[in-house]
């Protein structure tokens, strides 16, 4: 199975990039193909990679998702030049050489499998964060599993995947685009798994260092519910994370951007709406996340 790899950067991170294409080169088996998608700015000097990575410089930051769907895009309609794309953040580092061709034998040996989640490890403790673990029960990060979501910059995607749900949502900018390609995968009938042996080296880090966090989270929680849920369930899915929320004490700006969020999600267009299935709820279900945790 061919493999490429989608890699989105401010360039402001020049050494943790060659850093991160320096890993992805050594990944055993045939090469590994990359796009640098400069989101805004200029891709840093990577002309010693030049055998396996072509780069992209945008006019202007379109996002987290924008840049990736441009990556996704570079590989042909829907990433079709490749069978599987990987999804990294430019500061990561891939900690093993054989990442690459675990993924190319985990789809073919499931071929109901879309989404592989990495294990996201600190390069200093090797320790997981508990948020990097994508299900609840997440004590033990080194237990794989079936997964109901999947880590945005730690991931490898089955382009078929793609090809038939389509990319991830431009408008939500930062935040929660993952669960809502995620819940429209898992409603076309494909598999999401956690594997604890495939490793993104990654510093630890808070999401909330982003100055946009608070009221994307919530802006883009409202819309994740309105474009994806049925109806009974969009009220229930926002009041639990209302209380949630509520129940972590943020801070008052903190708090005052999140509710701000939370309107414009409700006066701000969500895009096309397309409820799951409610067989897709009880899969959910049965993965240990209902749509309404």
């Amino acid at each position: 199975m061919k493999v490429g790899a989608v890699v989105i950067t401010m360039g402001n991170r020049p050494a943790e990039l060659r850093a991160l294409l320096d890993s992805v080169a050594k990944q055993d088996g045939d090469p590994v193909e990359v796009v640098v998608v400069g989101n805004g700015s200029p891709v840093p000097d990577v002309t010693e990679f030049s055998s396996h990575v072509r780069t992209v410089e945008l006019p202007e930051n379109l996002g987290i998702p924008g840049g990736r769907n441009v990556g996704i895009e570079a590989f042909g309609p829907s990433g079709s030049d490749v069978d599987i794309l990987l999804f990294l953040d430019d500061d990561g580092l891939l900690a093993l050489t054989d990442t690459a061709e675990l993924c190319r034998a985990a789809f073919a040996a499931d071929p109901k499998l879309g989404i592989i989640s990495f294990r996201i490890a600190d390069p200093e403790t090797g320790e997981t964060q508990r948020r990097h673990v994508p299900r609840l029960r997440a004590a033990d990060p080194m237990r794989s599993s079936r997964v109901t979501t999947f880590l945005g910059g730690a991931n490898a995607v089955r382009t078929r995947v793609i090809a038939e749900v389509g990319g991830l949502p431009d408008a939500f900018f930062y935040a929660h685009e993952e669960t809502d390609l995620a819940w429209r995968a898992l409603d076309a009938g494909w598999m999401i798994d956690y594997r604890a042996d495939m490793v993104l080296n990654h510093p630890t880090t808070a999401p909330s260092r982003h100055a946009v966090y608070h009221r994307m989270v919530a802006r883009n929680r409202v819309w994740l519910a309105r474009r994806n849920l049925p109806a009974p369930l969009v009220p229930v899915y926002l009041g639990v994370w209302l209380l949630l929320t509520l129940a972590r004490r943020p801070s008052g700006p903190a708090l005052k951007a999140w509710f701000g969020g939370f309107k414009e999600g409700w006066t701000t267009s969500c895009g096309p709406r397309r409820p799951m299935k409610w067989r897709t709820v009880w899969r959910l279900t049965r993965l240990g996340r209902p749509p309404v945790i």
